[in-house]
């Protein structure tokens, strides 16, 4: 007989995460103090990184339920730099565990993770980077840079987690077919049982060993909440419970000998094979074994031929179903070439500069770099105009807005700041070379500061 180990309770495959990484500290502006030395150089150390946000998969965890009333992490803020070039230190990254098949969707509900195998991880927010100090400004032009870079803020963003169940067998059967009954006597689960429709809310785990000690299989088998026709499109809440069978190894078609509605055995295997068709294809392709239940009350003149008759309520036939069951979790073991990988589709924002036109007919500039070069601590300072205006060039933000169809008077945005476009006279696209007057810290948050 089995040996029952195991039970899932307090079960949510559904929850979001407000992941919050660390920011950048900001660079030190320093000089070196030393006794005779009048005019010491530049010693502003850089600011350390701000702490990761990363999503585990862990085989410790078996629901999203940790989520629901408590769903912010975040990780800490990298330290400010300071003088003699002493550098702050980096923020902690966080590891937030989620259970083995937890898939990550984005706002617009587009896939950006699927963790289907444990230890896989996914960065779901990157820390700012820490501010360079004034010390990495210094210069032949500039000697005495009195400016430093601020740090960059970590990504903040909301996440929608969604778990497919990774058990070995899965039971598909209508509402009341006796999946509950029988999951509770081959396994330590204790699911809700009663004799109406729609007992089961929410899958079931339950662990099974069978064999000897030492030579047994031990395999999962999950209650799914009973289907219902036109499940494959979301009836009776039908595609939370169907995203449950996608990564069963094998199924077990559960058909009710004694239905209380009279729906015969036959058409009861019709509209679930039909079901599992229409969600997905491939899972009519999976192992499956056909199964009879409540032969104890079954009636008479079955019109179905289940491969396997059993009673959960006697036991008849458990014995054998479970044999077989281990046997074909074996078989589809053996026949995985290897393990589903991290399936990871995000695209973290773009190192290339790029120009969008607001709806107010201004611009905004984006890309990490161009970013980075305004994040300075004094934009007051000449120097670090200066500096500012020959990054950009490098970086070719000018040609960018002259190919965007840029005017001179128009507003351009860059992170927290704006400024007003002006062509240099004899040099096409480019900011004038006077620039202090027109630029300014924006009175609203720049796009694509958030990196």
């Amino acid at each position: 007989m089995p040996r029952r180990i195991g039970a899932v309770s307090g079960f949510a495959d559904e929850a979001q995460v407000h992941v919050k990484a660390g920011n950048g500290g900001a660079g030190s502006v320093s000089f070196r103090r030393e006794a005779h030395v009048s005019k010491g150089g530049p010693d502003g150390g850089d600011g350390g990184n701000g702490g990761d946000v990363w999503l585990v998969a862990s085989t410790n965890q078996a629901s999203l339920l940790g989520f629901r009333d408590h769903p912010h992490r975040r990780a800490t803020d990298g330290k400010h730099g300071q003088g003699k070039k002493r550098h702050g230190p980096r923020g902690q990254a966080l590891e937030v565990p989620v259970p083995v098949g937890t898939m990550v969707r984005g706002p617009d509900g587009s896939v950006l993770a699927d963790l289907a195998t444990a230890g896989d991880r996914w960065l779901a927010a990157g820390g700012g980077r820490g501010g360079r100090g004034n010390a990495r400004f210094l210069s032949n032009r500039r000697r005495a840079p009195a400016f430093a870079e601020q740090g960059e803020k970590g990504e903040e963003r909301w996440l929608d987690l969604e778990l497919k169940l990774l058990a070995d067998v899965a039971l598909v059967g209508l509402p009341n077919s006796g999946k509950s009954t029988l999951i509770s006597r081959i396994s330590a689960a204790r699911p809700k049982v009663a004799a109406y429709p729609f007992t089961t809310l929410e899958p079931h785990l339950g662990v099974v060993r069978v064999g000897r000690p030492g030579d047994e299989t031990e395999f999962v088998v999950a209650d799914v909440p009973g289907l219902v026709e036109g499940a494959a499109e979301g009836r009776g809440l039908g595609h939370r419970f169907l995203r449950h069978v996608e990564r069963a190894r094998a199924l077990v078609v559960l058909l009710d000998l004694a239905p209380a509605d009279a729906v015969s055995a036959s058409e009861q295997e019709r509209i679930l094979l039909t079901e599992l068709g229409r969600y997905r294809p491939e899972l009519l392709q999976r192992p499956r074994l056909v199964v009879g239940s409540k032969s104890d009350v079954a009636l008479e003149g079955i019109d179905a031929e289940p491969e396997l008759i059993i009673s959960a309520v006697t036991g008849a036939g458990i014995p054998e179903l479970l044999v077989r069951l281990a046997a074909m979790v074996v078989e589809a073991r053996v026949a995985e070439a290897m393990p589903n990988r991290s399936v990871v589709i995000h695209r973290p924002l773009s190192e290339e500069i790029e120009v969008i036109r607001s709806e107010d007919g201004s611009f905004v500039v984006l890309g990490r770099p161009a970013l980075r070069a305004v994040a300075l601590s004094d934009l007051n300072d000449p120097d670090a105009v200066d500096y500012v205006q020959s990054r950009l060039r490098r970086l070719g933000v000018e040609r960018a807005l002259v190919r965007a169809g840029v005017r001179d008077g128009d507003v351009v945005h860059l992170g927290e700041l704006s400024f007003t476009y002006q062509r240099e006279e004899g040099v096409e696209g480019a900011v004038s070379e006077t620039p202090l007057p027109e630029i300014r810290r924006s009175t609203r948050r720049g796009r694509g500061s958030d990196r």
